[in-house]
């Protein structure tokens, strides 16, 4: 048994999945399946069981998975503590960000934190709001859009960033765009419309969701879709009309209009920090540079 396959048997308890797992540890499927498989030879018995797509941990495992957190926290807090140490000239960094800021905020970030700090190595991981809460475990500071959930991992600090409008697009050949995307339009007449809708879990579909949910309004979904570019490209295609954040239209030519709700859709931008008790200095010259370009 091995420092190592704790570790990778704690990913694997947490997210209950071997692939996202892999993931998160930045290891192959096969490394993971196959630590797991020496772990639990150590044990001689079973230590998980397949569940459908994912796996469900026997009562054995159950009892190694507190014993493993454990570890890899410490794991973690020696190695924020030794960064930390060596000062800002080296170390490693790893961001993740849901969709909006990942796309339109992260790049000019990591831009600027490279120009203060060229020998950091930075990785970063992307998803929707959901799949970055869910995998924080892995990270040491991520930027999210959308409603701060109660189930964040113990020790985790939030930090309020940035404000964020959603608005509607479509074609600008639509009946609405000529006399709507200079007023702005009203849910109830989006609702007679089709929607183009980001997937499960995404932070703007939530808010959108939550919109028309407390205006009594119903939703015509004809298409979800994982990604913002890929919800206007089915707009272009007329399929619908979309919803996106703001920023998302900064360069965009005049093929497609944007419309403000009356009253304005907004959001909070936010940014977690895991281990906030033990904070690395990356993460914090990180955080002030985020939270000054707020």
């Amino acid at each position: 048994m091995t420092p190592d396959q704790l570790i990778t048997f704690a990913a694997v308890a947490e997210h209950r999945n071997i692939s996202r797992a892999s993931v998160a540890l930045h290891l192959s499927q096969p490394a993971v399946s196959g630590q797991l498989r020496q772990l639990q030879d150590e044990f001689g018995e079973p230590l998980y069981l397949r569940d459908g797509r994912g796996v469900r941990l026997t009562p054995a495992g159950e009892q190694l998975a507190s014993y493993a957190a454990r570890l890899r926290d410490t794991w973690r807090q020696a190695h924020a503590y030794r960064d930390a140490l060596r000062g800002m000239e080296r170390g490693t960094l790893r961001i993740g960000a849901s969709t909006t800021p990942a796309s339109y905020l992260l790049p000019y970030l990591i831009a600027a934190f490279r120009r203060r700090y060229p020998d950091v190595t930075l990785h970063t991981a992307g998803g929707n709001t959901s799949d970055i809460v869910g995998g924080l475990g892995a990270l040491d500071i991520a930027l999210i859009e959308g409603v701060v959930g109660p189930d964040l991992p113990p020790d985790t600090a939030v930090h309020p960033w940035r404000e964020d409008e959603i608005v509607a697009i479509m074609p600008r050949t639509h009946p609405l765009a000529a006399n709507h995307c200079e007023q702005g339009v009203s849910l109830a007449r989006l609702s007679a419309e089709p929607l183009v809708l980001r997937e499960e879990g995404s932070g703007v579909r939530q808010l959108v969701e939550r919109a028309f949910a407390d205006a009594g309004l119903p939703v015509r979904v004809v298409l979800e879709i994982a990604s913002v570019e890929g919800v206007k490209e089915a707009v272009r295609a007329e399929m619908g009309i979309g919803f996106v954040s703001a920023m998302s239209m900064r360069h965009e030519d005049d093929a497609l209009c944007r419309c403000s709700f009356s009253p304005q859709l907004t959001r909070r931008l936010s940014i977690l920090v895991p281990h906030a008790s033990a904070p690395s200095r990356l993460v914090g010259r990180f955080l002030e540079m985020c939270l000054a370009e707020g």
